[in-house]
């Protein structure tokens, strides 16, 4: 049962009618000491009204928790600290050309990357390692996206290319929620030594993953298939770097006979065609999130997604009075290994 704290004016009124009580007493006069004497005590009450309020909150699923780290550290979990995206970007030059260490490079908004080994120009091309110079998850590029150097450096083209793989990596601070997430999934499976669930623990503790779907035995005895999604991003999907990342965070904790293979899901477009009511701007983005919400609670690898259920998100988005739903008009079944995205939305 929640514990429901008083409000300083609910004990004040308290104090005053226990004070009433006393022979001849009136604790409402507006002079009288009684009236000073509830007040007094009536604030040191409130003040420990509130420390066990505090209290009451101590519980690792109660969102107002003040311990989720203290728990957290229990069960052997630490939040995720914030990463720097790191990657290969794609320098055209002269040959024999050097690039030193150090060097950087900058992006449209501002955002610098700078180069950690120094490469030298040969056959007109040099494949730069970068990482950015801040953490977080706006330090990550898509594949072709541009760079250009802060200072021009003799013998070497003002642009640099992100490579394919982009730059990847990037991760802001895991907040109170997604910790929470995870500390409950690890409190309700206990480690067993390679079951399931630890696979989808491992998982979910390398930063930015948040999904994973774990098949045993999926290409013989033995094997272990992992599947992962990063929902903090616009592309769910991960790289290939990501992939290795999470492969080798599981490789060091898996039992040594397991044979895993970690792989990113692919991506099957789901295109909705929507008549809404209202169909202001404001709207439509309201319609759209609801749909984004969907997908990232209920859509897995090989798993269905119920047409009530997206109508359902559509009517629950702020603002919507109607809509009609014209496609798709069943239930969206993924194949093995696809995951159902959102892909365009056509408004009629």
């Amino acid at each position: 049962m929640s514990f429901a704290r008083p409000t300083k004016s609910e004990i004040i009124d308290r104090c005053e009618a226990d004070m009433d009580r006393l022979p001849g007493a009136d604790a409402r006069l507006r002079r009288s000491p009684l009236s000073v004497l509830a007040r007094t005590i009536a604030g040191v009450s409130h003040g420990l009204h509130g420390r066990l309020d505090t209290l009451s909150h101590f519980l690792p699923d109660d969102p107002k928790t003040m311990w989720l780290a203290r728990w957290a550290a229990i069960f052997g979990l630490t939040r995720k600290a914030a990463s720097a995206a790191t990657g290969t970007v794609t320098a055209s030059g002269t040959n024999g050309t050097i690039i030193p260490i150090g060097t950087a490079l900058v992006r449209a908004d501002g955002g610098r990357y700078l180069v950690t080994t120094a490469a030298t120009i040969v056959g007109g091309t040099a494949a730069l390692s970068v990482s950015a110079e801040g953490a977080g998850l706006a330090g990550t590029m898509d594949a072709g996206q541009s760079l250009t150097f802060q200072s021009p450096i003799a013998g070497v083209q003002a642009i640099a290319t992100v490579a394919v793989g982009g730059i990847v990596g990037g991760a802001d601070e895991e907040s109170d929620d997604d910790l929470r997430t995870r500390l409950l999934l690890r409190i309700r499976n206990p480690v067993r030594g390679g079951s399931a669930s630890d696979y989808v623990q491992w998982a979910t503790d390398v930063a930015e993953v948040t999904r994973a779907w774990v098949y045993e035995n999926w290409n013989g005895l033995g094997t272990v298939k992992v599947l992962f999604v990063m929902d903090g991003r616009d592309d769910i999907i991960p790289e290939s770097g990501d992939v290795a990342v999470v492969a080798s965070y599981i490789a060091e904790r898996r039992p040594v006979c397991a044979d895993v293979t970690v792989a990113a899901p692919t991506a099957d477009a789901l295109n909705f065609n929507i008549t809404l009511t209202p169909a202001s701007d404001g709207v439509k983005a309201a319609v759209e999130a609801e749909l984004r919400d969907l997908l990232s609670r209920e859509a897995e690898p090989g798993g269905t997604l119920l047409l009530s259920h997206m109508q359902e998100a559509i009517s629950i988005a702020a603002g919507e009075t109607d809509h009609v739903l014209n496609s798709p008009t069943a239930n969206q079944t993924a194949t093995a290994g696809h995951i159902h995205t959102l892909g365009t939305i056509t408004w009629a």
